[in-house]
């Protein structure tokens, strides 16, 4: 069975979610000569057949080892992928794919944003993170010395196929860290991501599991529903939210990914951001103690990390100051003021992001 999430972007496209579909790839090359299939070092195996099914369509293939992880999302690595493409005579009517977790498929994305102003893209996500957050929505960038993703451009894919059998193989922490997104889009949109999650917690982390494939798809179509309104997070004003929602917990998440120099699994920071976040939420005046404990539970109940070091904070605090939801140097956090009900809060006081963070400190 294949389930189709379509995606209204500016030119829509589907997200295909079922096993064995990298046979389906050839079908969104129409008019490409020659394809690159750009992939960290850990997937040749399954770069090699991807490829032999593109060539075996008729399509020349360039194949572009990239580093692990959040290594790859450098100036450096997009610089060699442009010279690859270039000796290679890549033209606008060329396809990139980008295979592999959420680092690869962002930096194909940018590489495709960017060469010759922009080719096709198509995403084929290899985790559960890559498939239900960074593979689906056009946000495409690298990392500098200052901050995540402080360089990107908006470039949609033609066409997402996250084949579930690519997950085979994961380690058990890499779909955990995969979890911290899901269960964000139970918190922000569908809490009956939450429900499948909190009766079955054990079953959620095993990859071929009913459940596992049920939130997965459910987080998609909450990920395209919010793009499809909102692609370039144009519509956030004063305290609505527009595609910013999906960055709850992100901001201080990202500080800490920075902090720990990207040791840590983005699925990880992101467990405490949103902790951090619903603390906020909570001390502010609009979230109820119950949402904001089930946070820290259902995290929890998964094996994501639900403390971060007490004495981080003002150095987090600083990184937090060029997140991209900044304006003007106000700080702005997506919170909650109910179950799947969102706002902005601009401006919070030091004190009391102080305050919300002692409830993650250890």
């Amino acid at each position: 069975m294949i389930t189709e999430i379509e995606v209204a972007a500016e030119q829509p496209y589907q997200v295909l979610v079922g096993h064995g579909l990298l046979d389906h790839v050839p079908g969104l090359l129409e008019g490409a000569v020659r394809v690159a299939v750009i992939h960290p070092s850990t997937l040749i195996g399954t770069a090699e057949r991807l490829s032999a099914v593109i060539t075996g369509a008729g399509a020349e293939v360039t194949r572009i080892d990239i580093p692990n992880g959040e290594a790859a999302k450098t100036a450096e690595v997009a610089a060699t992928c442009w010279s690859v493409l270039g000796n290679a005579g890549f033209t606008r009517s060329d396809v990139i794919i980008g295979l592999g977790g959420g680092s690869a498929t962002d930096l194909a994305g940018f590489v495709a944003a960017t060469w010759l102003r922009g080719v096709r893209l198509i995403t084929v996500p290899t985790t559960v993170l890559g498939m239900v957050d960074a593979a689906v929505g056009g946000k495409t960038g690298i990392n500098t010395a200052e901050g995540k993703n402080l360089v990107g451009a908006f470039w949609e894919p033609r066409g997402v196929v996250c084949d579930l059998d690519l997950l085979a193989g994961l380690p058990r922490s890499e779909v955990i860290s995969g979890l911290a997104e899901v269960i964000k889009c139970g918190f922000i949109a569908d809490p009956v991501i939450l429900d499948r999650i909190e009766a079955d917690p054990a079953g959620v982390v095993e990859l071929g599991s009913p459940v596992l494939r049920e939130v997965i798809e459910r987080s998609i179509d909450v990920k395209a529903k919010v793009v499809s309104a909102d692609l370039r997070e144009s519509t956030s004003v004063g305290d609505r939210v527009g595609r910013e929602l999906v960055n709850y917990g992100h901001t201080l998440a990202h500080a800490i990914e920075r902090r720990e120099s990207y040791r840590w699994r983005h699925g990880e920071a992101v467990s405490i951001g949103m902790i951090f976040v619903a603390e906020l939420s909570r001390l502010a005046g609009f979230l109820d103690q119950e949402t904001a404990r089930r946070h820290r539970a259902v995290l929890g109940a998964v094996g994501l990390p639900t403390s971060y070091p007490a004495g981080a904070f003002d150095e987090l605090l600083a990184t937090m100051a060029v997140d991209k939801k900044t304006r003007g140097g106000t700080l702005r956090f997506v919170i909650l003021e109910s179950l799947a009900k969102a706002r902005i809060l601009a401006g919070p006081d030091q004190d009391l992001l102080r305050e919300a963070y002692a409830a993650i400190a250890s």
